[in-house]
């Protein structure tokens, strides 16, 4: 495994690889190293942070048999067979960007938890979210909400419908357009990792009951 010596141009043009197995490829010879890499440096900090032991898990794909993937990601979670039931944080790119997340997507069981939790210490949580962060409804859409248009009644929709809704998702963290000059310098996207990751942990700790309150 490679040290991460920052994204380029091309990582992000993988996106526009028409058919399924040409895109794979380059994923995987191309982005998922890069990922892993980025993902087993901040692995250990979170161990820290969180106090569970983080471990590494690189998007596969797998499932998919025709349509090629628009994103990609590596995700660290406190398990070593999976992640998507449990609370984890993600670092992974789009086409137009970077994204920086903490995740409760909707295979977690702790969501309706979550969800409570979120409007039992709203006024915490929205005052430690910076407004330069973002909030995305849905891991599969590049879409994001700015933290600065999140007012009271909008966060309080966002954790109710992660409650009531099926398929509902939360994610928070940071979007770095492509042509953000950090994705260049592998210390200070790291190190705008650790502190992303660090600014959201207490929305980690909200995921366990026993922590939340």
């Amino acid at each position: 495994m490679s040290e991460f010596q920052g994204f380029s141009k091309q990582d992000f043009e993988v996106f526009t690889i028409p058919g399924l197995e040409n895109r794979m490829t380059a994923l995987r010879e191309q982005i998922s190293p890069k990922l892993e890499a980025i993902a087993e440096d901040l692995a250990p900090d979170l161990t820290i942070l969180t106090g569970d032991e983080m471990h590494v898990h690189v998007a596969k794909h797998a499932r998919r048999s025709k349509n090629p993937p628009n994103d990609t990601w590596a995700a660290i979670a406190a398990n070593k067979r999976g992640y998507k039931k449990l609370p984890h944080f993600q670092v992974g790119l789009w086409e137009t960007h970077v994204f920086i997340w903490f995740a409760v997507i909707y295979e977690n069981p702790l969501k309706e938890q979550f969800g409570n939790n979120l409007l039992h210490q709203k006024e915490e949580i929205r005052s430690l979210i910076p407004e330069d962060f973002e909030w995305s409804l849905d891991h599969t859409k590049p879409e994001t909400i700015a933290d600065s248009r999140v007012d009271e009644d909008k966060f309080i929709h966002m954790a109710e419908r992660l409650k009531t809704v099926k398929k509902a998702e939360l994610l928070c963290g940071r979007r770095l357009e492509r042509e953000d000059e950090r994705l260049r310098d592998p210390e200070s996207f790291l190190q705008l990792c650790r502190n992303t990751f660090e600014t959201l942990i207490p929305l980690y700790r909200l995921t366990n009951e026993n922590k939340a309150r």
